[in-house]
């Protein structure tokens, strides 16, 4: 950009002193393009090249744009050059450019709008935060009434239509009523197909509107200034709240947010008198807003999912644990930015608060315990079942392992060996100090039990030999008390005696 001193001296110097372009620009220090651009936009026809070798292709290039105002230079160069012409590419678009049609600047008219009669609606969009595993794009739905300028700002991680029509239903509620024309750009929440004229909305979003009273209105393609407000309002979100904002979770920036919209936004100046501010704009147009139906509209994003034959089912990214019972079915989701609900039939059978994780498995314990008590009823004599029932405490270890997704088959052997190998009573202190700190693994038992052995001064128990006979290894003998044998030692031990007496 240059001052407008600069382009008065390029405009008199070529008018009045009749100087060619590139005498100003080496007068002035410019460059010739900044020189003939202050030329063209000035002068109501481009200046005609004096001494140039383009300018036998002047009538070429001027007919050519009036016919195809669109032409690429490019293209104009090469029918020169089929033509005859030798020169440089480069100067010849440069040359083109000096004459292409300037479209014209477009005038608006200022939208004023009566109290209650428009609100306008628009994401805002805020870059990328982690989420645990996960990048997500932060947004911000945000409702301007048009008349008193008021806003509600809220931020998520979807822009999808869950999102889309929370923000509607948290926004009208906010506001406390309901103006009678929403705005909206070309969303795809809100436009599904538009040709010419004719417009096809969402039918959610149809569904929504019929639902609150309002019309919901499309802006025209490339019509910004439609909405201007909402625009407005997006710039004053950006530079007035969110920067330099720390915020420790959604939740934060959503109270955060709600102050705000409460506070200083509503305590500016009002754009249409000076003298005001939007919470006195506020007062004036509430009273004209439409009533809030009785009954809220459903927000819920709907999708099938299937479950394999674990029992999960994946909703973005995310695994949410369903009833054992329920595997290998067709299952729905409905799911809110706070909560996913898994429903079977008129049934729902899972109910989760909603991650935006990558690639966690959100969990029910009721559901895990489920699945272990139906193994169990079903094969009693299973390795597990036998371990469990010889020391009851592990059900609690093997529902955190199959919790962590951890394989049960593997840890249960490792506990099964480590049993016969400390025994009993060892075992089953090690088992409730490893359920107390949560650390169900059978190597943290097999340190426990070594650490109970060292504090009772007790060495380290005999290997017991290893039987690879699947019925012998799978057998499961309780031991025999001691005190027998030692009766049994104590009369052989006697009998030598009672002989001698009887000789």
């Amino acid at each position: 950009m240059i001052s407008d001193q600069l382009a008065h001296e390029i405009l008199r110097l070529f008018a009045v002193e009749k100087w060619s372009q590139g005498a100003i620009a080496r007068e002035l220090r410019l460059h010739h393009s900044v020189v003939a651009r202050v030329l063209s936009q000035t002068s109501p026809t481009p200046p005609k090249p004096q001494h140039s070798k383009l300018a036998a292709w002047l009538p070429l290039i001027e007919d050519t744009l009036a016919k195809y105002p669109t032409a690429c230079a490019s293209r104009i160069f090469e029918m020169a050059v089929e033509r005859g012409h030798r020169g440089a590419p480069s100067h010849f678009r440069a040359f083109v450019a000096q004459y292409r049609p300037r479209k014209s600047t477009e005038a608006f008219i200022r939208l004023r709008t009566l109290p209650g009669e428009q609100g306008q609606v628009d994401w805002g969009h805020f870059g990328k935060v982690k989420v645990g595993r996960a990048e997500r794009k932060l947004v911000a739905f945000v409702m301007v009434l048009s008349y008193s300028r008021r806003i509600f700002l809220r931020f998520g991680y979807d822009i999808g239509m869950a999102g889309f029509l929370d923000g509607h239903q948290r926004g009208l509620e906010h506001f406390g009523g309901v103006p009678r024309v929403l705005l909206y750009d070309n969303l795809k929440s809100a436009v599904l197909e538009r040709v010419g004229v004719a417009i096809r909305m969402h039918p959610t979003m149809l569904n929504l509107a019929g639902h609150y009273g309002y019309e919901p209105r499309p802006v025209g393609v490339a019509r910004g200034n439609e909405k201007g407000r909402v625009e407005r309002s997006i710039r004053f979100i950006r530079n007035s709240f969110f920067a330099a904002r720390e915020w420790s979770d959604l939740d934060d920036l959503n109270a955060q947010a709600l102050a705000w919209c409460d506070g200083l936004a509503a305590d500016r100046r009002w754009p249409e008198d000076h003298s005001r501010t939007v919470r006195d704009a506020i007062l004036h147009e509430q009273s004209s807003l439409m009533a809030l139906p009785a009954d809220q509209f459903p927000c819920a994003d709907r999708k099938e999912v299937h479950s394999q034959k674990t029992p999960y089912v994946r909703y973005d990214l995310n695994d949410y644990s369903v009833p054992f019972r329920l595997v290998q079915r067709t299952l729905t989701v409905f799911a809110t930015p706070g909560e996913v609900r898994v429903v079977d039939g008129q049934e729902v059978v899972a109910v989760h608060v909603r991650s935006y994780d990558k690639h966690a498995q959100i969990e029910d314990p009721a559901h895990l315990e489920g699945l272990l008590a139906h193994k169990h009823g079903a094969k009693r004599h299973r390795a597990q079942d036998r371990l469990i029932e010889a020391v009851p405490q592990t059900r609690e270890l093997l529902v955190l392992l199959a919790g962590r997704g951890d394989g049960l088959g593997r840890a249960v052997s490792q506990m099964m060996r480590l049993l016969e190998r400390y025994g009993m009573a060892d075992f089953t202190e090690a088992v409730a100090l490893a359920h107390a700190a949560n650390t169900p693994h059978p190597n943290n038992l097999r340190l426990l039990l070594e650490k109970i052995r060292h504090r009772r001064g007790l060495p380290e128990p005999m290997l017991a030999p290893v039987v690879t006979h699947p019925r012998l290894r799978d057998l499961h003998v309780r031991p025999h008390a001691l005190t027998d044998y030692d009766r049994l030692l104590a009369g052989k031990s006697r009998t030598p005696k009672e002989n001698d007496h009887d000789d």
